[in-house]
Protein backbone atom coordinates (compact mmCIF):
# COMPACT_ATOMS: atom_id res chain seq x y z
CA UNK A 1 0.00 0.00 0.00
CA UNK A 2 1.26 3.50 -0.85
CA UNK A 3 0.98 5.79 2.15
CA UNK A 4 0.79 9.55 1.96
CA UNK A 5 3.20 11.60 4.03
CA UNK A 6 0.75 12.37 6.85
CA UNK A 7 -0.05 8.71 7.36
CA UNK A 8 3.57 7.52 7.41
CA UNK A 9 4.05 9.61 10.57
CA UNK A 10 1.41 7.72 12.56
CA UNK A 11 2.58 5.69 15.53
CA UNK A 12 -0.46 4.15 17.21
CA UNK A 13 -0.34 2.90 20.78
CA UNK A 14 -3.24 0.51 21.49
CA UNK A 15 -3.71 0.08 25.22
CA UNK A 16 -5.43 -3.24 25.80
CA UNK A 17 -4.73 -5.09 22.55
CA UNK A 18 -7.13 -7.97 23.18
CA UNK A 19 -9.94 -9.15 20.91
CA UNK A 20 -10.85 -5.68 19.62
CA UNK A 21 -7.54 -3.92 20.24
CA UNK A 22 -5.59 -6.54 18.30
CA UNK A 23 -7.75 -5.95 15.24
CA UNK A 24 -7.41 -2.19 15.63
CA UNK A 25 -3.63 -2.59 15.79
CA UNK A 26 -3.61 -4.69 12.61
CA UNK A 27 -5.70 -2.09 10.80
CA UNK A 28 -3.58 0.81 12.08
CA UNK A 29 -0.44 -0.95 10.84
CA UNK A 30 -1.58 -0.10 7.30
CA UNK A 31 -0.88 3.56 8.07
CA UNK A 32 2.27 3.51 10.16
CA UNK A 33 3.89 1.80 13.13
CA UNK A 34 1.90 0.26 15.98
CA UNK A 35 2.41 -1.05 19.49
CA UNK A 36 -0.15 -2.92 21.58
CA UNK A 37 -0.10 -3.49 25.32
CA UNK A 38 -0.91 -6.71 27.15
CA UNK A 39 -0.99 -7.66 30.83
CA UNK A 40 1.74 -10.34 30.68
CA UNK A 41 4.84 -11.17 28.66
CA UNK A 42 3.60 -14.52 27.34
CA UNK A 43 0.60 -12.94 25.58
CA UNK A 44 2.88 -10.61 23.61
CA UNK A 45 3.76 -13.53 21.32
CA UNK A 46 0.36 -13.24 19.60
CA UNK A 47 1.11 -9.63 18.71
CA UNK A 48 4.64 -10.37 17.54
CA UNK A 49 3.46 -13.31 15.43
CA UNK A 50 1.22 -10.81 13.64
CA UNK A 51 4.17 -8.50 13.01
CA UNK A 52 3.20 -6.00 15.72
CA UNK A 53 5.24 -4.49 18.50
CA UNK A 54 4.09 -5.16 22.04
CA UNK A 55 4.83 -4.10 25.58
CA UNK A 56 3.48 -5.04 28.99
CA UNK A 57 1.53 -2.90 31.42
CA UNK A 58 3.67 -3.82 34.40
CA UNK A 59 2.01 -4.17 37.81
CA UNK A 60 3.34 -1.62 40.27
CA UNK A 61 4.84 -2.61 43.60
CA UNK A 62 4.21 -1.09 46.99
CA UNK A 63 1.31 0.89 48.39
CA UNK A 64 2.17 4.38 47.22
CA UNK A 65 1.29 4.16 43.53
CA UNK A 66 -1.80 5.98 42.25
CA UNK A 67 -2.32 3.19 39.72
CA UNK A 68 -1.77 -0.59 39.91
CA UNK A 69 0.33 -0.19 36.75
CA UNK A 70 3.86 1.12 36.67
CA UNK A 71 5.41 3.07 33.75
CA UNK A 72 8.25 0.77 32.66
CA UNK A 73 10.88 1.89 30.16
CA UNK A 74 9.36 0.14 27.13
CA UNK A 75 5.98 1.81 27.69
CA UNK A 76 7.69 5.16 28.20
CA UNK A 77 9.50 4.70 24.89
CA UNK A 78 6.27 3.92 23.07
CA UNK A 79 4.51 6.90 24.60
CA UNK A 80 7.37 9.18 23.61
CA UNK A 81 6.67 8.54 19.92
CA UNK A 82 2.91 7.87 19.97
CA UNK A 83 0.88 10.11 17.70
CA UNK A 84 -2.40 8.24 18.23
CA UNK A 85 -3.54 6.62 21.48
CA UNK A 86 -6.38 4.08 21.51
CA UNK A 87 -7.74 3.05 24.90
CA UNK A 88 -9.47 -0.34 24.86
CA UNK A 89 -9.27 -0.95 28.62
CA UNK A 90 -12.30 0.00 30.67
CA UNK A 91 -12.78 1.01 34.30
CA UNK A 92 -13.68 -1.37 37.08
CA UNK A 93 -17.31 -2.44 36.73
CA UNK A 94 -18.22 -1.86 40.35
CA UNK A 95 -18.47 1.39 42.28
CA UNK A 96 -16.70 3.41 43.49
CA UNK A 97 -15.21 4.59 40.21
CA UNK A 98 -11.72 3.28 39.47
CA UNK A 99 -9.92 3.38 36.12
CA UNK A 100 -6.32 2.18 36.61
CA UNK A 101 -5.21 2.89 33.03
CA UNK A 102 -6.51 6.46 33.23
CA UNK A 103 -4.75 6.89 36.57
CA UNK A 104 -1.47 5.78 35.01
CA UNK A 105 -1.71 8.17 32.07
CA UNK A 106 -2.90 11.00 34.32
CA UNK A 107 0.00 10.54 36.75
CA UNK A 108 2.54 12.54 34.71
CA UNK A 109 4.77 9.45 34.72
CA UNK A 110 4.30 9.08 30.96
CA UNK A 111 5.14 11.78 28.44
CA UNK A 112 3.39 11.96 25.06
CA UNK A 113 5.05 14.86 23.26
CA UNK A 114 3.97 13.74 19.76
CA UNK A 115 0.34 12.93 20.62
CA UNK A 116 -2.25 14.18 18.13
CA UNK A 117 -5.41 12.19 18.97
CA UNK A 118 -7.03 9.89 21.52
CA UNK A 119 -9.66 7.23 20.86
CA UNK A 120 -11.62 5.80 23.78
CA UNK A 121 -13.68 2.62 23.32
CA UNK A 122 -16.90 2.83 25.30
CA UNK A 123 -20.27 1.08 25.02
CA UNK A 124 -23.82 1.75 23.88
CA UNK A 125 -24.78 0.41 27.30
CA UNK A 126 -24.48 3.98 28.63
CA UNK A 127 -27.80 4.87 26.95
CA UNK A 128 -29.73 2.46 29.14
CA UNK A 129 -33.29 1.41 28.43
CA UNK A 130 -35.24 3.31 25.77
CA UNK A 131 -38.09 0.79 25.46
CA UNK A 132 -36.93 -0.31 22.02
CA UNK A 133 -36.80 3.22 20.61
CA UNK A 134 -34.03 4.64 18.47
CA UNK A 135 -31.13 6.43 20.15
CA UNK A 136 -28.34 8.54 18.73
CA UNK A 137 -25.33 10.37 20.14
CA UNK A 138 -27.57 13.11 21.58
CA UNK A 139 -29.88 10.72 23.42
CA UNK A 140 -30.06 10.70 27.20
CA UNK A 141 -27.64 8.33 28.93
CA UNK A 142 -29.87 6.77 31.57
CA UNK A 143 -28.54 3.30 32.28
CA UNK A 144 -29.28 1.95 35.75
CA UNK A 145 -26.49 -0.62 35.46
CA UNK A 146 -23.52 0.24 37.66
CA UNK A 147 -21.01 -0.96 35.05
CA UNK A 148 -22.51 1.41 32.46
CA UNK A 149 -22.53 4.35 34.86
CA UNK A 150 -18.85 3.67 35.56
CA UNK A 151 -18.19 3.64 31.82
CA UNK A 152 -19.96 6.99 31.40
CA UNK A 153 -17.73 8.42 34.11
CA UNK A 154 -14.73 6.98 32.30
CA UNK A 155 -15.74 8.79 29.13
CA UNK A 156 -15.75 12.03 31.10
CA UNK A 157 -12.37 11.62 32.78
CA UNK A 158 -10.69 10.60 29.54
CA UNK A 159 -12.22 13.61 27.80
CA UNK A 160 -10.84 15.82 30.57
CA UNK A 161 -7.40 14.26 30.17
CA UNK A 162 -7.41 14.75 26.39
CA UNK A 163 -8.41 18.36 26.99
CA UNK A 164 -5.46 18.75 29.36
CA UNK A 165 -3.22 17.32 26.67
CA UNK A 166 -4.87 19.67 24.14
CA UNK A 167 -5.68 16.91 21.65
CA UNK A 168 -9.03 15.78 20.21
CA UNK A 169 -10.70 12.66 21.59
CA UNK A 170 -13.22 10.38 19.92
CA UNK A 171 -15.55 8.50 22.26
CA UNK A 172 -16.56 5.38 20.31
CA UNK A 173 -19.65 3.70 21.76
CA UNK A 174 -19.68 0.07 20.66
CA UNK A 175 -22.51 -2.42 20.42
CA UNK A 176 -22.10 -6.17 21.02
CA UNK A 177 -18.79 -7.23 19.47
CA UNK A 178 -18.41 -10.45 17.48
CA UNK A 179 -16.04 -11.84 14.89
CA UNK A 180 -13.80 -14.83 14.14
CA UNK A 181 -13.38 -16.83 17.34
CA UNK A 182 -16.23 -15.10 19.17
CA UNK A 183 -19.59 -15.52 17.49
CA UNK A 184 -22.94 -17.32 17.37
CA UNK A 185 -21.64 -19.96 14.92
CA UNK A 186 -18.97 -21.03 17.39
CA UNK A 187 -21.66 -21.28 20.07
CA UNK A 188 -23.85 -23.34 17.74
CA UNK A 189 -21.02 -25.76 16.90
CA UNK A 190 -20.16 -26.06 20.58
CA UNK A 191 -23.74 -26.66 21.67
CA UNK A 192 -23.68 -23.63 23.96
CA UNK A 193 -26.45 -21.55 22.41
CA UNK A 194 -29.78 -20.75 24.02
CA UNK A 195 -32.89 -19.14 22.59
CA UNK A 196 -34.58 -16.82 25.06
CA UNK A 197 -37.75 -15.11 23.93
CA UNK A 198 -38.48 -11.69 25.34
CA UNK A 199 -41.11 -9.92 23.20
CA UNK A 200 -39.87 -6.85 21.29
CA UNK A 201 -36.29 -7.25 22.61
CA UNK A 202 -33.57 -6.27 20.13
CA UNK A 203 -29.81 -5.75 20.20
CA UNK A 204 -27.30 -4.07 17.90
CA UNK A 205 -24.00 -5.73 17.08
CA UNK A 206 -20.67 -4.82 15.49
CA UNK A 207 -18.26 -7.06 13.61
CA UNK A 208 -14.77 -6.58 15.02
CA UNK A 209 -13.40 -5.82 11.55
CA UNK A 210 -15.85 -2.92 11.15
CA UNK A 211 -15.00 -1.74 14.66
CA UNK A 212 -11.30 -1.68 13.76
CA UNK A 213 -11.84 0.08 10.43
CA UNK A 214 -14.06 2.72 12.05
CA UNK A 215 -11.55 3.33 14.85
CA UNK A 216 -8.66 3.81 12.46
CA UNK A 217 -10.79 6.04 10.24
CA UNK A 218 -11.50 8.21 13.27
CA UNK A 219 -7.79 8.22 14.10
CA UNK A 220 -6.74 9.28 10.61
CA UNK A 221 -9.32 12.09 10.61
CA UNK A 222 -8.56 12.98 14.23
CA UNK A 223 -12.26 12.99 14.86
CA UNK A 224 -13.45 14.75 18.00
CA UNK A 225 -16.70 13.76 19.70
CA UNK A 226 -18.99 10.82 20.37
CA UNK A 227 -19.80 8.25 17.70
CA UNK A 228 -21.96 5.11 17.81
CA UNK A 229 -20.03 2.29 16.17
CA UNK A 230 -22.66 -0.31 15.41
CA UNK A 231 -24.35 -2.18 12.61
CA UNK A 232 -27.44 -0.96 10.76
CA UNK A 233 -29.75 -3.68 11.98
CA UNK A 234 -30.93 -4.11 15.56
CA UNK A 235 -32.38 -7.62 15.71
CA UNK A 236 -33.93 -10.07 18.17
CA UNK A 237 -31.28 -12.37 19.66
CA UNK A 238 -33.22 -15.50 18.70
CA UNK A 239 -32.97 -14.53 15.02
CA UNK A 240 -29.18 -14.50 15.27
CA UNK A 241 -29.04 -17.86 17.03
CA UNK A 242 -31.31 -19.50 14.46
CA UNK A 243 -29.39 -18.01 11.54
CA UNK A 244 -26.08 -19.26 12.95
CA UNK A 245 -27.47 -22.75 13.44
CA UNK A 246 -28.77 -22.74 9.88
CA UNK A 247 -25.32 -21.89 8.52
CA UNK A 248 -23.73 -24.62 10.63
CA UNK A 249 -26.34 -27.20 9.66
CA UNK A 250 -27.38 -27.62 13.28
CA UNK A 251 -30.83 -27.88 14.81
CA UNK A 252 -31.55 -24.74 16.81
CA UNK A 253 -32.30 -25.26 20.51
CA UNK A 254 -35.88 -24.97 21.74
CA UNK A 255 -37.12 -21.53 22.66
CA UNK A 256 -37.46 -20.64 26.34
CA UNK A 257 -39.58 -17.82 27.69
CA UNK A 258 -37.25 -15.21 29.18
CA UNK A 259 -39.37 -14.93 32.31
CA UNK A 260 -38.93 -18.66 32.97
CA UNK A 261 -35.19 -18.86 32.22
CA UNK A 262 -32.50 -19.41 34.82
CA UNK A 263 -29.90 -16.71 34.22
CA UNK A 264 -27.03 -15.07 36.03
CA UNK A 265 -27.60 -11.52 37.24
CA UNK A 266 -25.19 -10.31 34.56
CA UNK A 267 -27.00 -12.12 31.73
CA UNK A 268 -30.39 -10.92 32.94
CA UNK A 269 -29.15 -7.33 33.13
CA UNK A 270 -28.43 -7.28 29.39
CA UNK A 271 -32.09 -7.98 28.69
CA UNK A 272 -33.23 -5.20 31.02
CA UNK A 273 -32.30 -2.55 28.47
CA UNK A 274 -33.85 -2.35 25.02
CA UNK A 275 -32.95 0.14 22.32
CA UNK A 276 -32.19 0.57 18.63
CA UNK A 277 -28.90 2.39 18.05
CA UNK A 278 -28.44 4.70 15.06
CA UNK A 279 -25.04 4.78 13.34
CA UNK A 280 -25.80 7.57 10.84
CA UNK A 281 -23.41 10.07 12.42
CA UNK A 282 -20.46 7.67 12.26
CA UNK A 283 -21.08 7.09 8.55
CA UNK A 284 -21.23 10.81 7.85
CA UNK A 285 -18.38 11.93 10.10
CA UNK A 286 -15.99 9.21 8.97
CA UNK A 287 -17.18 8.94 5.35
CA UNK A 288 -17.66 5.31 6.27
CA UNK A 289 -19.75 2.32 5.20
CA UNK A 290 -20.07 -0.76 7.35
CA UNK A 291 -18.91 -3.89 5.56
CA UNK A 292 -21.23 -5.98 7.75
CA UNK A 293 -24.46 -3.95 8.10
CA UNK A 294 -26.26 -6.84 9.78
CA UNK A 295 -25.48 -10.07 11.60
CA UNK A 296 -26.24 -11.99 8.39
CA UNK A 297 -23.34 -10.55 6.40
CA UNK A 298 -21.07 -10.87 9.41
CA UNK A 299 -21.91 -14.50 10.12
CA UNK A 300 -21.77 -15.38 6.42
CA UNK A 301 -18.20 -14.06 6.28
CA UNK A 302 -17.23 -16.05 9.37
CA UNK A 303 -18.87 -19.26 8.14
CA UNK A 304 -17.36 -19.31 4.64
CA UNK A 305 -13.77 -20.15 5.70
CA UNK A 306 -15.07 -22.53 8.37
CA UNK A 307 -17.15 -24.44 5.81
CA UNK A 308 -14.16 -24.63 3.45
CA UNK A 309 -12.04 -26.12 6.24
CA UNK A 310 -14.75 -28.66 6.97
CA UNK A 311 -14.65 -29.82 3.36
CA UNK A 312 -10.88 -30.28 3.23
Amino acid sequence: MTLDNSMTKMHTLVVGAGFSGHQIALQAANYGSVCGTRRDVDSLKELRDAGLEGCVLVASKGEHHASPFAPDESLKAQCAKATHLVICSGPDRAAPFCDPVHDLFNSNALELPALQWVGYLSTIGVYGNHQGGWVNENSTCQSEQVRSRMRLLAESVWADLANKWQVPIAILRLSGIYGPGRNAIKDALGGRARILIKPEQVFNRIHVADLARATVSAARLRHSGILNITDDTPAPPQDVVRYAHGLAGKLAPPAVNFADATLSDMARSFYSENKRVCNALSKKALNFEYQYPSYKEGLDAIWTPLSELACD
